[in-house]
């Protein structure tokens, strides 16, 4: 089935919309500025919703203010760790919106905001996995088929990035229920994965990750080691140049 790409920056969020329905993806932007600016009007009121480390509980009906604290009180991380996968698991979700008259649900959605991915597919898609500049990884992808779906793919890193990070993981990716958690919980696991032994950090990671409601399984990667645990999609390798893949990356 073709498919069709639309790719867009706005502010801090750098987003990918992938559909075999343009109206689906004009319908996913269109809802991208709508929660922006909901939430950009919440973080002027509720300061300490955008700075805090901790869940914070709020009162508010709004569906993005919900579902990143719902996020952050299951991985014990502030609700902000999360924002990018609520993007991304709202816009797939208008995508596939049933019973409105004049469009028809996406049949192919996949959002990826900062490199938090989101997911439901009747179509295999391959996602590419980016661990840093190191021997390992660089030209993995996974194979998303219609029975992982619907999926949320949510990465955390120390070294990779401009999110903040306690730990010294090269990179943490989750693979969760929705895309808000494995966002929240890609930073959870990449805070602890730190200290001078790096196995054991890798091994405390994991068992972290599983612990979490809702996380399908977990990678993590760190100084050449590698650990995973959990259902893992089917690992496939990406073709092309790594040089190549690095500079499209940093820059």
């Amino acid at each position: 089935m073709e498919t069709f790409k639309h790719h867009f920056i706005e502010k801090e969020s750098d987003v990918t919309i992938i559909s075999e329905s343009n109206s689906a993806i004009q319908r996913a932007k269109e809802s991208f500025f709508y929660q922006r600016n909901i939430l950009e009007k919440f973080l002027y009121k509720n300061k300490e919703f955008l700075t805090s480390f901790s869940p914070i509980k709020v009162d508010s009906n709004d569906q993005i203010i919900k579902i990143m604290m719902k996020a952050s009180y299951l991985c014990d991380v502030g609700p902000m760790a999360s924002v990018a996968g609520a993007f991304a698991d709202i816009m797939v979700e208008v995508m596939q919106q049933e019973g409105l008259t004049d469009y028809k649900p996406a049949k192919i959605a996949l959002v990826e905001n900062g490199g938090e991915i989101a997911i439901n597919s009747i179509q295999s898609m391959t996602v590419g996995l980016y661990t840093g500049l190191n021997d390992l990884n660089l030209n993995i992808g996974f194979l998303i088929e219609k029975s992982d779906c619907p999926i949320g793919i949510g990465t955390s890193s120390a070294t990779i990035g401009h999110a903040f990070s306690f730990g010294d993981a090269d990179a943490v990716t989750i693979f969760a229920e929705n895309a808000t958690l494995a966002d929240a919980a890609a930073t959870r696991v990449a805070n602890v994965v730190k200290g001078e032994d790096i196995e054991k950090s890798i091994n405390k990671g994991l068992d972290i990750a599983q612990d979490i409601i809702g996380v399908k399984g977990v990678i993590i990667n760190r100084e050449n080691k590698v650990g995973k645990a959990g259902i893992i999609p089917k690992l496939i390798k990406i073709e092309g140049d790594t040089n190549s893949l690095i500079k499209k990356k940093l820059n």
